[in-house]
């Protein structure tokens, strides 16, 4: 059974063309023709998500995992407009998604017709390639098409198809067109001359060289490269939670090297020569220091697109980090310095300071953390959602055989579950998932997902409210809290039962302890475990750790 509709059909033989073969479907009845296409196609998976804010992310989730395309098809209307924040998240992620709407055509667009928007460029901020399609069947069209499923792939982002389709929808018939496919070079993405000898000339005439990873995926030739360069005592290597590198002579907690650090150590801490790759920085406190201490130099690696953080940037390396770094090698040399060695002493006396903290604290979200990321079992996938909880993470080491991830390209709480569940069900990968009470909540039809894995985790860990607002200063200064903190008496247990998860809930650090024994082995259902904490008292606890590890 095939949808009558050509372009429908090219459509749906295009996804088969380009090996996309995953589509995440909302609802809805203009859609009809694709709904038949893909659904009934033996290679292309269709998977029913309703809302479609929830569908865009969990395609995002299983995108980032694949690391190829998935695409998400809805009706025409109001609709469209749920995927615009899984979209952005994906253009500053670099996460390839492709998004489908069904459209009336054009004569019934602004005329008073019913669910119709103005669909042709709704998203143009923030895609990489709009394909604007017409009713008919011609040339125009699947070159148009053909144009944006290759950027989707090659440039690694999101783009836009829009597709109207003119009643009757429900036709069908037996057999497809035939179609020839364009075949798409990958010298309009080639990438720029790179002078390795000029850049080797200036790393090894400089004593402090800092290499800072942003969100990063796993890459084992990355890590080799990463573990070379860093042998090198006049090499400082920055890793954030998120960055998925790993080295026994990394700073992995930057904020907890450098919130006191005296003016005369911030000039032995900054850097002659500043490498960055990978995705956004979560630390404020390094991106302050590098804005008013930067280096001589500041060179970033990236694929795409420059990004100058911190408003210095001398050289936009247009390469993959791992082919970069594995030419460049071969050009430097070891410099006799002790950069690395002396701001090692200094992470290793503030690691034992944390330590020591750690014992004493009293339950509270910063001991929650400890006791959860002490727990999470090796070679699991963990996936954080934003504000407080990605920033609490920064703070711990975590076992260097599990695989970090979180929406950071645009660092929204919304989506952040969707996401988890779409990565768990992409990677079959025991998966936990740690996040806050209001991002919960704010994402709760996630669990309106059949295919939600039966070794998915979650762990809320419930304030009560917007903890982060009482960690910032501004908030907590005027008489509008409750607009910024967000109140609430709210539990995840009636949700859970809803949803078919079991329900686990804690309130003490013995409490939560007890709990944890033996939790990940229980596979047969998701489930969530609540965490409750005392919202009064998390914020002072974080700020006596920050003056005890000073």
């Amino acid at each position: 059974m095939y949808p009558k509709k050509e372009l429908a059909q090219f459509i749906v033989a295009a996804h088969h063309k380009y090996k996309i073969d995953t589509v995440v479907i909302s609802p809805g009845s203009r859609n009809a023709p694709l709904i038949i296409g893909f659904s009934n196609h033996p290679d292309i998976e269709t998977i029913s998500i309703v809302d479609e804010r929830c569908a865009g992310f969990f395609a995002l989730g299983i995108a980032q995992q694949k690391q190829k395309p998935v695409s998400v098809l809805c009706t025409s209307g109001s609709a469209l407009l749920n995927y615009y924040s899984a979209i952005t998240e994906a253009f500053y992620s670099n996460i390839p998604l492709v998004v489908i709407s069904a459209d009336r055509p054009k004569k019934y667009i602004d005329i008073g017709d019913g669910q119709t928007i103005r669909q042709e460029n709704v998203f143009e901020n923030h895609i990489l390639f709009s394909a604007n399609l017409n009713e008919e069947f011609n040339h125009k069209n699947f070159q148009i098409i053909n144009t944006a499923l290759a950027t989707s792939i090659l440039k690694k982002g999101p783009v836009h198809i829009n597709v109207p389709f003119d009643e009757p929808l429900y036709e069908t018939v037996a057999s497809l067109h035939s179609f020839n496919f364009y075949k798409f070079s990958d010298k309009t993405f080639e990438k720029s001359y790179i002078n390795y000898k000029n850049l080797s000339k200036i790393w090894n005439d400089s004593d402090k060289k800092m290499i800072l990873v942003g969100s990063n995926y796993p890459n084992s030739d990355l890590q080799k490269v990463i573990d070379k360069l860093i042998e090198d005592d006049s090499v400082l290597l920055l890793i954030e939670t998120t960055s998925n590198l790993n080295h026994k002579n990394a700073i992995n907690s930057i904020d907890q090297l450098i919130l006191s650090l005296s003016e005369s150590e911030i000039k032995k801490f900054q850097p002659d020569v500043l490498i960055t790759f990978g995705g956004m920085i979560v630390s404020k406190k390094i991106k302050q220091l590098l804005r008013k201490h930067p280096p001589k130099h500041h060179w970033n690696i990236d694929e795409k697109k420059s990004t100058n953080t911190f408003f210095c940037l001398s050289e936009f390396i247009h390469a993959k980090p791992s082919d970069f770094f594995s030419k460049f090698i071969s050009y430097i040399k070891i410099k006799d310095s002790k950069y690395q060695s002396l701001w090692l002493k200094i992470r290793d006396e503030k690691r034992a300071k944390h330590l020591e903290f750690i014992k004493k604290v009293e339950h509270s979200d910063f001991k929650v953390f400890h006791q959860v990321l002490e727990s999470i079992p090796s070679d699991c996938h963990l996936q954080i959602s934003n504000s407080a909880v990605i920033r609490y993470s920064q703070l711990f080491s975590i076992c260097k055989t599990i695989k970090v991830f979180c929406n950071r390209g645009t660092s929204g709480i919304e989506g952040s579950t969707s996401t988890a569940i779409g990565a768990a069900y992409a990677s079959k990968k025991q998966t936990v998932f740690i996040t806050g009470d209001l991002s919960f909540f704010y994402d709760s039809n996630a669990l309106w997902n059949e295919k939600i894995p039966k070794n998915f985790t979650i762990i809320i860990i419930n304030n009560f409210g917007g903890g982060i607002f009482k960690i910032i200063s501004g908030p907590m200064s005027i008489n509008s809290v409750k607009y910024f903190e967000t109140p609430h008496s709210f539990t995840a247990e009636h949700l859970c039962k809803m949803h078919g998860f079991r329900y686990y809930k804690a309130n003490s650090t013995q409490n939560l302890e007890d709990k944890l024994k033996g939790f990940y082995l229980k596979k047969d259902k998701p489930k969530v475990l609540e965490i409750f904490t005392p919202s009064s008292k998390n914020a002072f606890v974080l700020k006596q750790y920050f003056k005890y590890i000073s």
